[in-house]
């Protein structure tokens, strides 16, 4: 049996979960891997270091990496070959090592489609308004428009970056409608679904990205974000009785995603997600314990 070590390049990473959530799959499937942090704050190395370290895990073994801030579009030259889907997003989360190559494959948007399979349901036909078009919102609008939604409102408030988005992914998408809308709240309202691609409500970032009262009873909410696992929108979508669903789904749909492109093997995505929510409870507990 092939054992595996896989890494995590970024800056800042030392509170990842991802160590513990391929590690614990691994052992649930009887495979060996180590998951290694590669935190280029806790090395001291400068941005100019990447293609040398990516260097280094290919020569020491690895069978592949994850790629987060800020190195996910800095990676791509680094690449031999990208996905199709890496290759319109302009960015890239896994590098799997294959016979000699590096591949770069982007699970983001794979993530989040599987948050809407399974919290939302089946959005084809439907106009989905996205608040936010940066690295996150990139991935999540694709998701929609390859779910088959009939159009994507899409806002930022700096509109140039949600005209780019619609503009790199409207050829690929004909049969999706890329809009812009002047304000957060102009997409809401023409919309039967609503996502959150900011990082606005984060433990680091709280508060509203947009007013919820714009949003009605009708419409469903995704909310990227996961820590923490209620933001104050998802709390007054949820008051306001819509279907919701906030981002751990997404977290785990393209761990495991990355997981299975690296290793070869399957994972079991349920079991992921259970396995996940249960340390985060368990963690809460021990937080509020006197």
């Amino acid at each position: 049996m092939r054992s595996h070590v896989v890494g995590l390049i970024g800056r800042g990473i030392g509170q990842s979960r991802s160590p513990q959530i391929h590690e614990s799959e691994a052992r649930a499937l009887g495979l060996q891997l180590s998951y290694q942090l590669v935190d280029f704050d806790t090395l001291g190395r400068p941005d100019a270091d990447l293609a040398g370290t990516i260097d280094s895990l290919i020569e020491r073994g690895f069978s592949g990496s994850n790629v987060t801030f800020p190195f996910k579009q800095a990676v791509l030259a680094n690449c031999d070959r990208l996905s199709d889907a890496a290759g319109v997003l302009g960015a890239v989360n896994t590098l799997v090592f294959q016979g000699g190559q590096v591949i770069g494959e982007n699970t983001d948007w794979l993530g989040f489609s599987w948050l809407i399979e399974r919290e939302i349901g089946d959005i084809a036909g439907t106009c989905v308004a996205q608040i936010g078009a940066g690295g996150a919102g990139s991935a999540t609008a694709y998701a929609l428009a390859a779910l088959g939604a009939r159009e994507v409102v899409l806002f930022d408030p700096a509109a140039e970056r949600a005209a780019d988005l619609a503009g790199r992914l409207a050829p690929h998408f004909p049969d999706c409608t890329f809009s812009l809308a002047a304000t957060a709240e102009a997409a809401v309202t023409q919309a039967q679904g609503v996502v959150n691609a900011t990082p606005v409500g984060m433990a680091s970032l709280p508060g509203l990205p947009f007013d919820p009262g714009c949003m009605s009873a009708s419409q469903w909410l995704a909310d990227i974000i996961y820590f923490p696992l209620e933001t104050e929108l998802l709390g007054a979508a949820r008051a306001n009785g819509q279907k919701v669903a906030n981002g751990v789904s997404m977290v785990v749909g393209q761990a495991a995603e990355a997981f299975r492109l690296i290793t070869g093997a399957e994972p079991d995505r349920a079991r992921m997600l259970d396995r996940l929510l249960n340390e985060i409870a368990a963690e809460r507990k021990v937080e509020r314990a006197p």
